[in-house]
């Protein structure tokens, strides 16, 4: 029976997310595992909508956009040393983490 497991990266900031992917991907290369990605997921945009003025104008707006990047990455057959390299690393802060086994 084959482990899979599932990582999904999150972070508002595309570098640091593709960093993170890469980090992953070195880190668990050497244990001998078949990897899957990193694959791109659909960028999720949250936009903001702001009066400019407290009190007059209120045809005046601003907008503000939060842009949330994410990645997937899947590695088939993982072994107790693939979980060792991935709880030893690590990664910068601002990235979102979310681990699956046996999908």
């Amino acid at each position: 029976m084959s482990q899979i497991i599932r990582i999904k990266i999150k972070s508002y900031d595309h570098a640091l997310v593709d960093k993170s992917a890469e980090k992953i991907v070195k880190a668990v290369e050497p244990t001998g595992v078949q990897i899957c990605g990193p694959v791109p997921l659909p960028t999720h945009k949250r936009i903001f909508t702001v009066n400019r003025s407290t009190f007059v104008n209120k045809k005046s707006r601003e907008q503000f956009q939060l842009n949330t990047h994410k990645r997937m990455i899947d590695i088939v057959n993982a072994t107790t040393n693939t979980v060792d390299a991935l709880a030893r690393l690590e990664l910068p802060s601002g990235v979102e983490i979310e681990i699956k086994t046996d999908i």
